[in-house]
């Protein structure tokens, strides 16, 4: 029996979709005094915009736009004309999306902005819970806010994201800063994974001609394969990583329902099924593309 994907990414997706759905529907209470038509404009005004990170309509509208957003960039790429040896008649396009390496860098780069929030908090509240050792408030200050520790400067201050445009308006600097940090580093993890994971011109190069594939006007070898694709995968890489990053930090400002990296994760997960699926048909159609999709 034929399965698609793994279970972990359909179960991470499914997750995301609950998170979203617990969060437009999460009860925030209202104070009303007396009579509900009285306060009916004022609630509805007071939900388009909530602080402390409060569901909000802002963030429910811009959840829809996020997701139409990401799914059209999804669909984004370059095409590059390919024939196969064997087949004189087949003509075909190897494709080259925006998004090469996927979601992968934001996840990346969301793991290490978590780990440094977590160690920070750790070392602050064993050896710096006053803020007067200058060397650890470089990593990070905290001051008690309730019951929890909330980051006031340091490194782990920029990068948290701001949670709602409010904290935006109040702190544009730290939202500007938190940005250009997700970029960067989404950028740096693009490029690795593009060499870690195999996706490089060079691995390319060879997959399309051990399968039979060629460049038309060009011959049929691995370098001269390679260097076409030099032109595009490497700055389309760089492209890549910088609209994620982009995406992701701007969902966050905006207070996304999920977060943007859930949202780029669900969408990006439900997108590689609908290749799969695409891919199985184009391959019953052409047997020798089996060898480039791996079957």
């Amino acid at each position: 029996m034929k399965s698609y994907g793994a279970f972990p990414a359909l179960f991470q997706t499914i997750g995301f979709g609950q998170q979203i759905f617990s969060t437009a529907l999460e009860d925030v209470p209202f104070n009303v005094t007396s009579g509900i038509a009285a306060h009916f404009i004022p609630a509805i005004d007071n939900s388009f915009i909530r602080p402390q990170g409060l569901p909000s309509l802002l963030g429910f509208f811009t959840t829809i736009v996020v997701f139409l957003v990401v799914i059209y960039v999804e669909g984004v790429r370059i095409e590059l004309p390919v024939s196969h040896a064997s087949y004189r008649g087949y003509r075909g396009r190897y494709p080259i999306k925006l998004l090469y390496v996927s979601n992968l860098p934001v996840i990346f780069a969301s793991a290490l902005f978590a780990n440094v929030y977590f160690f920070s908090q750790i070392i602050w509240s064993n050896f710096n819970q006053h803020n007067t050792n200058v060397f650890l408030n470089l990593l990070g200050t905290y001051i008690w806010a309730g019951d929890q520790p909330q980051p006031t400067g340091g490194l782990v201050f920029y990068v948290l994201s701001p949670r709602n445009i409010l904290d935006v308006a109040v702190n544009p600097v730290r939202a500007v800063i938190f940005a250009l940090i997700m970029i960067t580093f989404c950028v740096v993890f693009s490029l690795t994974w593009l060499e870690v994971g195999g996706l490089g011109p060079a691995t390319v190069a060879k997959q399309l001609v051990d399968s039979g594939m060629h460049i038309p006007g060009y011959r049929r070898s691995t370098r001269s394969i390679e260097m076409v694709l030099k032109r595009y995968i490497p700055a389309v890489t760089v492209l890549g990583g910088v609209t994620v990053g982009l995406i992701a930090a701007l969902a966050d400002f905006f207070g996304v329902f999920g977060t943007g990296m859930g949202v780029l994760l669900s969408v990006g997960i439900i997108y590689q099924y609908y290749q799969q699926l695409m891919q199985e048909r184009v391959a019953e159609m052409y047997p020798a593309l089996r060898h480039i999709f791996g079957g």
